[in-house]
């Protein structure tokens, strides 16, 4: 009853961000579905089922379900590696059926165990990989009437100049007047008054314009059908289940699907919880949302994606905020947002297929830049080297391996800093008076564990002879057996045999 009533209070605000949110998506999906590799019509169909059938079971108001920026690099990859988007399509079934046993098993908090320096580290990596992969589709660099797209990892001797002798000079008008407009976009006075059209609409409006100027014109310069979007016209509504695209179940038993699923599950939940704990900020109405019944909605929305021949989805704080700021206050605008991405589909599939690869290039590229930004970098690095050297070690380790390892190398790099820096603060020592006649106190940790041995060992063993050593344990709630025992070897034979007084308290025997 609250639900319809609060449905009915924000209704014209809703549908009003929903229509926003449609021009915010729209672009998206076709950009994100271009830079995995996939069919641009999945990327419609994630957007449709992120909309309409998660909006409807997510517990949030404000957080946007769809095709997200952040997987771009791990489907890319498995549709390489399966050989097949039917075989990919089977992978992200099961990756909704994991995230289910997730939510079942109540793993709504699993995005506390991650690091954030290691989180920030994939986002940065998935930003440079999401660039580097746009620079082709930028040149319109073709290889046999095909998009042609180099590996970043393992680049041909001479790839700089393929790329300058393959630019295509219409794409190349079409890119730097779209990035010229997204850099401006909220910079020059006049762009910033069309607050209810996003950048993104107008690059691709704009890619439209210039390249059916050129067509008019007969211009040799006008960029050819091969490099522009292609969506199937739909006549009618009926028409709409012959796209789908089904999973090949054959692949149930292929070890590689299995592999691949389980990492889809994993970054899509994670991504998904941080981008829910993100969104929950940013509601003025301050709504709690289950980091559960939020797994179990993507998971479902990851079953149907999958099964309708859709990309993987997660929750998308870019939409999330995009929701927030035209005004959304229930998730009518998110369901609202899903149904106009399907009369679209139906309605303009002609219009969309004017819009210029290169044009979803440069938002690509404004995407990734925003993930991977110099000021990203800044930050960490302020935040210290314990947070700088694994956040690098994950960026570069996704960028040149692969995501599930980099993530995977980012965390072992950041625990041993953990590590390290639990080691040296497993104590304060505080000194007073000269070498000879030293008056030192030890306070010990709140908790002193075996990691903190060889450290304190050391500390004890550069004690100088003929010193007062206090040994203060009275704030310390757990030492390890092994650290008793060597204070307390330190206290009755080392202390002795180098005429050091010690004194202990708070110690519980």
């Amino acid at each position: 009853m609250y639900i319809l009533k609060s449905v009915f209070k924000y209704f014209k605000s809703d549908l009003l961000s929903g229509l926003i949110l449609f021009f915010v998506a729209l672009p998206l999906c076709l950009a994100i579905a271009l830079a995995s590799g996939a069919p641009l019509f999945s990327g419609i169909i994630s957007g449709i089922i992120g909309g309409v059938l998660v909006g409807l079971l997510s517990q949030s108001h404000v957080s946007v379900s769809g095709p997200a920026a952040g997987l771009t690099a791990i489907v890319l990859t498995s549709i390489q590696t399966l050989g097949s988007f039917e075989l990919f399509l089977t992978a992200v079934v099961i990756a909704g059926v994991l995230q289910l046993l997730l939510a079942l098993i109540k793993a709504g908090t699993i995005s506390n165990y991650f690091p954030s320096n290691v989180i920030e580290g994939m986002l940065t990596g998935i930003g440079i990989i999401i660039i580097i992969k746009q620079i082709p589709l930028v040149l319109a660099y073709d290889s046999g009437n095909k998009i042609k797209y180099w590996n970043h990892t393992n680049l041909p001797q001479n790839f700089i100049l393929d790329l300058i002798h393959a630019i295509h000079p219409g794409a190349l008008m079409v890119s730097i007047l779209s990035g010229l407009l997204l850099i401006g976009y909220h910079k020059i006075p006049f762009l910033k008054k069309l607050k209810l059209l996003p950048g993104a609409l107008l690059v691709v409006v704009l890619g439209v314009a210039i390249n059916e100027y050129l067509r008019q014109t007969s211009s040799i310069y006008s960029i050819e059908n091969t490099h522009l979007v292609n969506l199937p016209v739909i006549a009618n509504p009926s028409e709409i289940l012959l796209q789908l695209s089904a999973p090949d179940f054959n692949g149930w038993g292929n070890a590689q699907v299995w592999t691949i699923a389980f990492t889809i599950a994993m970054v899509a939940s994670i991504e998904s919880l941080l981008s829910l704990e993100a969104a929950g900020k940013l509601d003025t109405l301050k709504r709690y949302a289950s980091g559960n019944r939020e797994l179990a909605a993507q998971g479902v929305g990851n079953i149907f994606s999958g099964l309708l021949g859709g990309l993987p989805l997660t929750s998308v704080i870019v939409r999330a905020s995009a929701n927030v700021s035209s005004g959304a206050k229930t998730k009518l605008s998110t369901i609202v947002h899903g149904f106009f991405l399907l009369i679209a589909v139906i309605l303009i599939p002609a219009f969309l297929n004017k819009i210029p690869l290169a044009s979803l290039a440069c938002i690509l590229i404004m995407v990734g830049y925003r993930l991977a930004s110099a000021a990203v970098f800044k930050k960490m690095w302020h935040n210290g080297k314990f947070q700088f050297i694994p956040f690098v070690t994950t960026v570069v380790s996704v960028v040149f391996l692969d995501l599930l390892q980099g993530v995977a190398i980012g965390m072992v790099v950041s625990i041993i800093f953990i590590l390290r820096g639990n080691m040296k603060r497993a104590y304060f020592l505080m000194k007073e008076g000269h070498k000879e006649a030293a008056k030192i106190k030890i306070k010990l940790a709140q908790e002193v564990s075996f990691l903190n041995k060889a450290v304190i060992k050391q500390m004890l063993s550069r004690l100088p002879a003929g010193s007062q050593v206090i040994i203060d344990a009275s704030d310390t709630i757990y030492i390890d057996h092994d650290i008793h025992e060597l204070i307390q070897d330190f206290y009755e034979v080392v202390a002795k045999e180098k005429n050091i007084s010690v004194e202990k308290i708070g110690f519980k025997e």
